[in-house]
């Protein structure tokens, strides 16, 4: 008959236990109100299979509102798109006229970037 190998170890040393401390509570990031920001418009297509993208950069604003704008912008334009980290919103196809119109009524200041 075959032995199992058991490797049990049992320990009494006081240092096996993990104190636990509180933890401390950060300020919750606000977003910026939309009068005290400037908008980027960029369109790009390099890199990109030769389709057109328009990206939309420097937005100061907490994670859920960045996707909320994000898909109001798309369903404005009738697109797809997606929004990454660090304020960056790219929405699929050239609409920089439609997306700088749509967000100068909700307050913010927007300015074409590049070619």
């Amino acid at each position: 008959m075959r032995r199992h190998k058991r490797n049990v170890v049992y320990s009494t040393a006081d240092d096996d236990f993990e104190v636990r401390r509180p933890v401390e509570r950060t300020a919750v990031p606000k977003s910026l109100p939309p009068t005290e920001q400037t908008i980027g418009i960029q369109r790009e297509k390099k890199g990109r299979g030769g389709k057109q993208v328009t990206v939309l950069r420097d937005f100061q604003l907490t994670d859920k509102d960045l996707a909320k704008l994000g898909k109001q912008l798309k369903k404005a334009c009738g697109s797809g798109g997606t929004v990454k980290e660090g304020g960056i919103i790219e929405i699929q196809g050239d609409h920089r006229d439609r997306i700088a119109e749509v967000l100068q009524k909700q307050g913010y200041k927007t300015k074409f970037v590049g070619g």
